[in-house]
Formats: structure tokens, C-alpha cells, sequence
């Protein structure tokens, strides 16, 4: 299904409000090395549509649809790829690090051909992850400055330790936590690793949507609650867009070289704790969420990483080697399959979309033609053209069920 280009006839109705289910995502960026150089994506490549051979399902502006269900697109010098909405669930961190290693194999493989038409070479290196957390907060529970920029604040102090050691390496700089409206955004490192990326993700959305519901978001909480901060840690503005972040410079010293057992870091409640000791106590302390939305294999995971009984990308001596070759050096190794994990409906919606699977709509067939954000497809009514939006909610009583051609009455 190609994207048209021609001038879109009218939309008959308004779009819906954004989707209703609370949702996680994840987002990944690359810097393309071509012939050993980094190159912008689109001093190379122009689009997207030139990277993949088939057709693509248009999203929003330069972005695309693959047949995977993720989207790519070109990002300020960089090749970013991102998930559908997975709704919040049980495994919903190894349901969008499925759908993450899916789409980068699959653009590995068409860039596997371009290579081969071309006579150049095309890698990938890993540079950051984006892992995207609902702020579905009712308006009216949105008291005592329980906004979206108080939250990102005050998840930089809980998020920190933890995560630098599920998801960083020796290189890393820092670990942030964006406000962006009706979500929030946690920033780390590309983690080479399917089954670490899975158990990142996985404690990131148990944390937030547990400190979402406290009472208020001063920071003062996380001293209530014996959940240890670094003494004198604050974090900085982060470097784009709005938020925050745990850099390297926000410590005494940098935690990212450090022993990560070593005792050298004396909390706001004034112990001597490890790295890993402070992110354990923070994971123990919210393991009932975490829990609550993992699936066995990454709180195994977790849990073991954790105690060091599995080892730490901050515990190698460097940064590894396959952070430069993502999709090839570090791959999707069918760590969860479609038997052991069904998709997320959000994620069926979306490949119904992709397949093209028409729908009647007031007694008349439409065909889907795009993604308006992360929240709407487009429809086309086949007999004059006339577009419309229906939210992914509107569509999930339908393509959840496997079933084309029912009537969908509005709401």
C-alpha cells in the first residue's frame, strides 16, 4: 500500500480523541555509517522510501509504517525506528522489545539489499533508546503539582541507578526522563541486547505507573518511602526538549566507570551504598508493580542482575562491539515468539492497517491509507474517496477479533 501523494479529498468527520488505553513504546536510534563514515540517513537516502523495497504505509510527515508494525523515519542526522502502542499489561516491555527487534531486523535485511545494489555498506550504530509511558492522570486527581514536568523530575532521582545498570555501558553519559504531554520519556542508551532492553523496559513502566499514582511528586518522597538518592544529586535540564537528566556531572563522581559494587556513594539518608545496592533497594521497593506488568523471563532477569548474578554492560571493561553493528552483531534472537506471547491488541490493530484490510463503515467499505500519530488511522471510503480518522480504540472491537467487514457505528 503506497503512500498517495495526491491531494487529499475532504475527511468527512473530525478525529476521535487520543486512545483511551494507557500505552508504553519504545524508540530506537541509530547513527547510519556508510563505507565506514557517519552520514546523515538522508544525505544518503533522501526517505525512508528509498531505504525499503515494498510499499509503505504513511504515518506523519517523513515516518512510515513497515510491515512489521513499527515505524522509521529520519530524525536530525539519525535513523530512528519505534513501536506501535503496546497497551499497558501484563508483559507489555517484552511485547514492545519484540516489536523493536522486529522492525530493526527487518530494516537490516532491506539494508542488506540496498548494500548490494549499491556496492557500499551500511551500519548501524546503536546510540539511544526511548522507552514512552502513558500520563493518563485523570485532570481532576492532577493536585498538588502532580503534573507531567514534577513527574519527570522526580523519576530522574528513582529511575537513575537502576537503569544505568539494566541498560548503559562504560561510555554512557547520563540517563533522562522528558515531559511530553500526555506521556512521559525515559532516555538511555541503545542496549545491544534483547533480553536486557526487555527487563529495561519492563522495570521502567512497573516504576512509573507506581510513583504515577503517589500523592504528590516532591521529591521528598522517595525519602518517605527509604528509596536511596545520591546526597547532592540533581539533575540538569535535559539537552533536548524538556525534562531531565542524571548525567555523569550530576555525581560525585562518574557512576558509569565506577565498580558498581563498590560502596562509593553516600545517600541522601547518609548510608555508604554500591551502585547496585541502590539500584536493588529501588527495584525491591516497587517489585510488586514491576512484577505486577512483567513476564517471567525478564524478571528473572531483573532480579538477577540485581543480586550479580548476571552481568552488567557497566561491568565490562568497555563499551562492546556490538553497539556498532545493530541487527547484525546484535540481533533479535526469537526470545519471545507469538506461542509463548500473543500480540498486544494495539499492535493487531496496526497490522490490519498495514495489510490493508477493509472495513465497512455506515454500510460503506473504507481501506485504510495511513497513521495520523500513534493513535488514529486513516480510512478512504472507497466509493468517492473521502477520508476519515478513527482512533485505534474504535477500530479494536473489530481487528482484535480477526474480523473484516463488520459495521462500525459511531460513537
Amino acid at each position: 500500500m503506497s503512500p498517495s501523494h495526491a491531494k487529499h479529498p475532504r475527511t468527512s468527520e473530525p478525529a476521535h480523541p487520543a486512545s483511551s488505553l494507557p500505552a508504553i513504546g519504545i524508540e530506537a536510534e541509530f547513527t547510519t555509517v556508510v563505507d565506514g563514515v557517519a552520514t546523515p540517513p538522508e544525505d544518503v537516502f533522501g526517505s525512508p522510501r528509498h531505504v525499503v523495497r515494498g510499499p509503505l504505509v504513511h504515518r506523519t510527515g517523513g515516518s512510515y509504517h513497515l510491515p512489521t508494525g513499527g515505524a522509521l523515519y529520519f530524525d536530525t542526522g539519525v535513523m530512528e525506528i519505534a513501536t506501535p502502542m503496546i497497551e499497558i499489561a501484563r508483559a507489555c516491555g517484552a511485547r514492545a522489545t519484540r516489536s523493536l527487534w522486529e522492525t530493526l531486523g527487518f530494516l537490516r535485511q532491506e539494508l542488506d539489499a540496498w548494500e548490494f545494489s549499491h556496492g557500499r555498506t551500511v551500519a548501524l550504530r546503536g546510540f539511544s533508546t526511548h522507552y514512552n509511558v502513558s500520563f493518563d492522570l485523570p485532570l481532576r486527581e492532577r493536585t498538588s503539582g502532580r503534573t507531567s514536568e514534577r513527574l519527570a523530575y522526580l523519576l530522574t532521582h528513582v529511575l537513575a541507578m537502576p537503569v544505568m545498570l539494566l541498560a548503559t555501558n562504560r561510555q554512557s553519559t547520563g540517563v533522562g526522563v522528558r515531559q511530553r504531554g500526555n506521556r512521559v520519556e525515559i532516555t538511555a542508551d541503545f542496549t545491544p541486547d534483547p533480553a536486557l532492553m526487555a527487563a529495561t523496559a519492563t522495570l521502567i513502566v512497573g516504576i512509573v505507573r507506581d510513583v504515577m499514582q503517589w500523592p504528590d511528586y516532591l521529591v521528598q518522597q522517595v525519602d518517605a518511602r527509604a528509596i536511596p538518592v545520591v546526597g547532592g544529586f540533581a539533575p540538569v535540564p535535559h539537552s533536548s526538549r524538556r525534562g531531565w537528566v542524571a548525567k555523569h556531572t550530576c555525581f560525585p563522581a562518574n557512576p558509569f566507570a565506577s565498580d558498581v559494587d563498590a560502596p562509593a556513594w553516600t545517600t541522601r539518608a547518609g548510608e555508604r551504598l554500591s551502585l547496585r545496592d541502590i539500584a536493588r533497594r529501588t527495584t525491591q521497593y516497587f517489585w510488586p508493580s514491576i512484577r505486577r506488568l512483567g513476564d517471567p523471563s525478564s524478571l528473572r532477569l531483573i532480579a538477577a542482575v540485581m543480586r550479580g548474578r548476571a552481568a552488567s554492560l557497566l561491568e565490562l571493561d568497555d563499551r562492546p562491539l556490538s553497539y556498532d553493528d545493530a541487527g547484525r552483531l546484535c540481533a533479535w534472537n526469537g526470545l519471545f515468539s507469538d506461542a509463548q506471547l500473543s500480540r498486544s491488541r494495539y499492535e493487531r490493530v496496526i497490522g490490519h492497517v498495514v495489510a490493508g484490510t477493509r472495513v465497512r463503515i455506515r454500510g460503506a467499505w473504507h481501506q485504510p491509507v495511513g497513521v495520523k500519530g500513534w493513535t488514529h488511522v486513516v480510512l478512504r471510503r472507497e466509493r468517492d474517496g473521502t477520508r476519515l480518522e478513527r482512533s485505534l480504540d474504535d477500530m479494536l472491537p473489530i481487528w482484535t477479533r480477526g474480523i473484516a467487514g463488520l459495521t462500525v457505528e459511531p460513537q
